[in-house]
């Protein structure tokens, strides 16, 4: 189990306490979309009784295209994830790719991400580890789910327990992405909560020429199954109109998408955990 807290409210990603989401755009595009959709998942998740992690990238390095929206920059980004952590009192996470940038993005994010193009980074993961932040690490496509041990080992060597292992499908054949939900299975027997990020799961990797494709519509299939699988929580991205989202536009979620397909995710997360049934 990992513990964040903010304010004086106490989230627990692991356990078998309540379902997890982490949710918010791919990119920051700007303050206003943040605390817009920051608002909305706030009120549903609390509705649903879910508990909620905002997430926003305010780099995007990975980006198919030179000419692709990378995103606000770490500075001004990092301002308006504090301004959404201290408007909503909600836990913020965003990702880091290369070390200088972890002290200062520890200041503000109560969960560091370390994307799945860098889980073998050893100077990236060892200088997030030693913020003593939460760290989550995306399983790389080229990864094997009992290879993110020595992932694991690494951040640990640098004192720091606090790890969360998210499963976002794998590399098979060109442009394309398998799920497989035994993966949640073999990632938790390494000891730490597994998430699945369900929408980038769904990704066909620069599958459109200049940027990547995706199908959006299977992230709630692959989001049932996890959670039925034993995933502790839900990663996915999502935005009021994704067609018009300057990144990752043919994965995310429209937000009007989420409350029935949460709901559903939840009341798998409840029965396998024997918690009472809710509305």
């Amino acid at each position: 189990m990992v513990n964040i807290t903010i304010d004086t409210k106490e989230i627990i990603i692991g356990g078998g306490k309540r379902l997890t989401l982490l949710a918010g755009p791919c990119v920051i595009e700007s303050r206003e979309l943040c605390l817009k959709i920051a608002d909305f998942l706030t009120s549903l998740t609390a509705k649903l009784q879910i508990d909620f992690i905002f997430k926003a990238s305010f780099d995007k390095a990975n980006r198919t295209s030179h000419d692709s929206y990378r995103g606000t920059g770490m500075e001004e980004g990092l301002k308006i994830l504090d301004e959404v952590r201290r408007e909503f009192s909600v836990p913020v996470v965003s990702d880091i790719h290369l070390p200088d940038q972890a002290a200062p993005a520890a200041e503000v994010l109560d969960i560091i991400q370390i994307p799945a193009f860098l889980a073998r980074q050893t100077d990236l993961l060892e200088a997030a580890a030693r913020t003593k932040k939460c760290i989550q690490v995306k399983k790389a496509q080229f990864m094997a789910p009992w290879d993110m041990k020595n992932v694991i080992t690494k951040i640990k060597k640098q004192g720091n327990d606090r790890i969360v292992l998210v499963e976002r499908g794998t590399s098979f054949g060109y442009n394309r992405l398998v799920c497989d939900m035994t993966s949640i299975v073999h990632m938790q027997t390494l000891g730490y909560p597994v998430i699945i990020d369900a929408t980038h799961s769904t990704q066909q990797p620069s599958g459109l020429g200049g940027s990547s494709g995706g199908s959006p519509e299977m992230a709630h299939v692959l989001a049932r199954a996890a959670v039925a699988a034993g995933a502790d929580g839900i990663f996915l991205e999502t935005h009021p109109n994704p067609t018009r989202a300057l990144s990752d536009a043919a994965c995310m979620l429209a937000l009007d998408q989420l409350e029935e397909s949460l709901r559903c995710c939840r009341d798998i997360f409840n029965r396998l955990h024997s918690l009472p049934p809710q509305q």
